[in-house]
């Protein structure tokens, strides 16, 4: 990594920092659905309190349209609190000028958590006046949002212009573990692609035939490639618009030393009846039923590359798993890459939601904060939000 990161700040003792997170982490009646966003910072907050500085975090969550107090961070804050042993006061309307001195006189033994950065629209437009004001609060910028690096937004890129800004430690770790498994990986290198989001996974998979010896679909994303392969997918979820953009990337692969896996059976139900699922071949799907996971067969043959495989890199689920009808795939996929014997990164929000449990993650080498955001990297080897950080 060429960037500097907040080891190698000079002078940090006492000094205020915006230090931007990525808690954009699904919420149930009010409650966090999983925490591993949260505990991935903490090495990072430590850190920079045991150099007394003063910290004033920023996050967002979801993707609220106006001050919408549905996606309020106080739910994070109360587990930040939990995790610390510190008191954590949330910060609302902190756009206002207002604010600031506010925000000044809260005293450094507490964390400053703004709340969700989304709620103004200064924040996604990456407004100039409002990336000033956001660094009037602070000394120094340290991103640690490795998830929401992709964006180009004011907590992300537009505060650099006007402090400097550096790693933080989780970055850092992230950039580091996925530089090692595209770039210097034990081989084979599988990597799995599933979830829905087809434009930008079309061309990361495109990316990846250049780099991987073997890249396996499922999900959403696999039922468009079906299509294009000219198989019809009933009722499923396939975006057609890039249908021919498929077509190209089944054409380039041909061209490489690459496999690209397509799942061979999957799993179909009727949406508009109570029908059990039932499993078909991949080019026997009626008219009227939809795929919602990859079938006993797909997960076999998956099985094999996951037992062969060196290094495994895992975005996104095989299915709708949110339906406990459709956890199988998945489920067996998870427990297949847990046991094997290779270096492995998962990352993905819906990956990591279906897992939860962390007795899982605890066998992965690296569980990425990122979804789009490790999509983007994997693709592009950098993303906007660490090339304004400081040069080493």
């Amino acid at each position: 990594m060429n960037k500097k990161d907040i080891t190698q700040i000079k002078n940090l003792d006492g000094k205020r920092v915006f230090l931007t997170c990525d808690f954009n982490i699904s919420l149930k009646n009010g409650s966090l659905t999983n925490d591993t966003r949260i505990r991935e910072v903490i090495p990072t907050i430590k850190y920079l309190l045991r150099r007394n500085c003063h910290l004033i975090l920023a996050s967002h969550l979801g993707r609220p349209k106006r001050h919408d107090l549905t996606f309020s961070l106080k739910p994070v804050a109360k587990r930040l609190e939990k995790f610390l042993g510190l008191p954590v006061e949330l910060v609302d309307y902190y756009w206002q000028d207002k604010a600031l001195p506010l925000i000044n006189k809260i005293s450094p033994e507490k964390i400053v958590l703004l709340e969700n950065i989304r709620f103004y629209k200064g924040e996604k437009n990456n407004d100039p006046e409002y990336s000033a004001h956001l660094a009037k609060m602070a000394d120094i910028f340290v991103n640690d949002a490795f998830g929401a690096s992709h964006r180009v937004h004011a907590s992300i890129v537009g505060i650099a212009k006007f402090l400097p800004g550096y790693a933080g430690l989780l970055l850092k770790k992230e950039i580091d573990m996925l530089q090692k498994a595209l770039h210097n990986p034990q081989r084979p290198l599988l990597v799995f692609i599933g979830g829905a989001k087809t434009p930008e996974k079309i061309s990361v998979i495109e990316k990846l035939l250049d780099k991987a010896d073997s890249v396996a679909l499922g999900g959403a994303i696999a039922n468009t490639f079906l299509a294009a392969w000219g198989f019809g997918m009933g009722q499923s979820l396939v975006d057609y618009e890039m249908v021919e953009m498929a077509r190209t990337v089944f054409w380039e692969a041909t061209r490489k030393h690459s496999a690209l896996i397509l799942p061979i059976d999957v799993v179909i139900q009727n949406s508009h009846t109570k029908n059990k699922p039932q499993i078909v071949n991949y080019d026997l799907v009626p008219s009227d039923v939809a795929i919602f996971d990859i079938g006993p067969q797909t997960n076999l043959l998956y099985r094999k590359l996951i037992h062969n495989a060196k290094t495994i890199i895992w975005n996104g689920p095989m299915g709708y798993y949110e339906n406990k009808l459709f956890q199988k795939g998945t489920d067996r996929l998870l427990k297949d890459i847990v046991q094997a014997d290779a270096f492995k990164i998962i990352g993905g929000g819906d990956t990591l939601s279906f897992i939860g449990n962390q007795k899982y993650l605890n066998h992965f080498n690296h569980v990425s904060t990122g979804g789009s955001a490790m999509l983007e990297y994997l693709k592009n080897g950098t993303l906007p939000g660490i090339e304004v950080l400081q040069n080493n």
